[in-house]
This record gives C-alpha cells, sequence and structure tokens, in this order.
C-alpha cells in the first residue's frame, strides 16, 4: 500500500551545528541495518585504536611483539570483559592502557546501550497518504481529497490532521514571498483512525484555492503539506506523519477510487490493493475537468476511464 514520496529536498547553509546532537539526531533516523553498522564499525575502530597502542608499547603476555592481530584479540577480550586468560598485561604501560580501555569501555557500552534502547522505544507511524491528491466536484462543490491510510492493524487515537497550502509571490517591491495559508477541513479530526480517510477541503468562497486552475497553480509552485499527529493504542505514544504534494501530484477531475465494498453475504470489503487508483470525474459548469487535450475532439470511452488519462493530469 506504501507509495515512495516524492518531496524536494532543501540544502541548509550556514547553519550552527552541534555535532553531538547531530549524530544522536541522525541516528535515531537512519535505518536499523545502518544503526547497526555503525555501532559494529565505531567498536570494531575504537579496539583498533587500542591495538596499535597494546602494538607500539608492548607488555602483554604471550602475545607476539609484533602481531597486530594478537593486539587486537586482547583488545577485545579486555573491551568485551571476556578474559580467557591465555593473554594478561604484564608491564606497568600495558596496565594502564587495559585501565583506560576498561573504563572507556564502560562508558561506550553505557551508550551504545542508551542509543539502541531509544531507537527501539522510539515510537513510529505506519501512516500512508494517497499518491496524489485530486481535485473533484462532490455533491456539486470542486472538493480537494487526500486519502490517509493506516498499514498497521491498529487505530491511531484522536488523529488530528492539518494542510497547509504553500504558494510562490511576487510582491510589488520585486521580490519573492512563500506565503503558507492553513485550509480549511470539512473535519480536521477523528476519534480513531484505523485503515482509510478521506480528508476533504471544499473550494468554495475564501478557500485559497477558490479560482484557482492547474496552470495557476504550476505557476505559483504550490505546494500541499500535510500533517497528521494522534496516540498509538498499542504503545500509546504519540505518533505523526507528514506528506507534502508538489504542483504535479495534485491531479484535476479526478476522484480516488473506492476501497469499500459490500460482498453478497452483506458484510464489507476493504480492498488496500486500490488505495493509490483514481477514476475520472465527471465535469460540471463551475469545474470543467478533466478538459479534453486541445488536439482532440475529446477522450475515448476508453480513454475517459483509464487511470492514466492524460487529461485528468493536465487538467
Amino acid at each position: 500500500m506504501a507509495a515512495p514520496p516524492t518531496q524536494p529536498t532543501i540544502t541548509v547553509i550556514g547553519a550552527p551545528r552541534e555535532r553531538l546532537r547531530d549524530v544522536y539526531h541522525e541516528f535515531l533516523r537512519v535505518s536499523w541495518w545502518w544503526a547497526i553498522t555503525f555501532i559494529v564499525l565505531s567498536y570494531l575502530g575504537l579496539n583498533a585504536v587500542f591495538a596499535v597502542a597494546y602494538l607500539a608499547l608492548g607488555g602483554v603476555a604471550n602475545a607476539h611483539a609484533s602481531s597486530f592481530w594478537d593486539a587486537f584479540c586482547f583488545s577485545v577480550q579486555t573491551m568485551g570483559t571476556i578474559g580467557y586468560g591465555s593473554m594478561y598485561p604484564i608491564s606497568p604501560a600495558a596496565n594502564v592502557v587495559m585501565i583506560v580501555e576498561s573504563v572507556t569501555s564502560l562508558l561506550v557500552t553505557a551508550l551504545a546501550t542508551g542509543l539502541v534502547f531509544a531507537k527501539f522505544s522510539r515510537s513510529s507511524a505506519r501512516v500512508v497518504f494517497s499518491r496524489e491528491a485530486v481535485i473533484a466536484p462532490m455533491d456539486g462543490i470542486p472538493t480537494l481529497m487526500i486519502r490517509v491510510g493506516n498499514e498497521r492493524g491498529n487505530s491511531i487515537l484522536e488523529a488530528t490532521i492539518r494542510v497547509a497550502l504553500m504558494r510562490t509571490q511576487h510582491l510589488k517591491e520585486g521580490t519573492v514571498f512563500y506565503r503558507m495559508v492553513d485550509l480549511k477541513l470539512a473535519r480536521d479530526r477523528t476519534p480513531a483512525m484505523a485503515r482509510s480517510w478521506t480528508v476533504l477541503h471544499p473550494i468554495v468562497d475564501g478557500s485559497p484555492l477558490r479560482g484557482a486552475t492547474p496552470e495557476s497553480m504550476a505557476k505559483e509552485e504550490m505546494e500541499l503539506i500535510v500533517n497528521l499527529i494522534g496516540t498509538d493504542d498499542t504503545s500509546l505514544q504519540p505518533v505523526h506523519a507528514r506528506r507534502q504534494y508538489v504542483d504535479k501530484e495534485i491531479l484535476w477531475g479526478a476522484r480516488h477510487a473506492d476501497v469499500l465494498k459490500e460482498d453478497e453475504k452483506g458484510n464489507l470489503v476493504f480492498d488496500l490493493r486500490k488505495f493509490h487508483d483514481v477514476v475520472p470525474s465527471e465535469p460540471i459548469p463551475d469545474f470543467p475537468y478533466p478538459r479534453a487535450p486541445p488536439e482532440t475532439a475529446g477522450p475515448s470511452p476508453a480513454q475517459a476511464h483509464a487511470i492514466s488519462d492524460p487529461a485528468i493530469r493536465s487538467g
């Protein structure tokens, strides 16, 4: 059901950095594969540093004087408190390095345990947004619609969603201003979001999208920013999700395909395979979308019902 978001990236230049906080923040964001790789490489690298110290100072019994491998194995045994007994420090310098490594091992183990626990206990929402936002008539009113779903089998309690419109405006002073306005939704809160929720913004008088067209949306570089927050009913921790739609991901004259239907026994069937599917809507006088391509008299019946109809995507 998930679709990879296509969001523009933002490069920040000149921002002050807190090195330690940045590493911690990045550790929480990366995947588990990269996190485990980082911990393993850090552990091996730290042992390699102490192995060089043991190799330079000597004083490790039963270790070859020029063997980095023996020094590395002794370092691993010391840091891991394994202590097989075949190698041990016999010189004052080696004992000093061993003490420093033991203290370092204590701190590093506590730090690695805290990082893994923080990442493991971090609650994440498996919320999926429809691949495209659509605009189509609903009860005769042009309406912006975004479908939101929960990929887990549980519910998100007191789910609240906000949709903001960001547009580029050229001011009279000759400067460019990026304006953000909130869109008023038909319903911005649900007591429990289980599987699917269609978020609606009626385009009526007072709406920032009133009078907009696909051409004006592209000219003003309009984007939709969608934020959802709630409480996971299993972990009872807050969860949040975010999705950004650029103008090319907003379809005019289309609606999301129905995912709910009744079977022959009257039971409701929820078909997640159609979560991202869209179908063309019927034009009305106040909303003449989807428009027919200018080079043709009109789409064929097969084209009119095709999900990839170019008239939908181009408006």
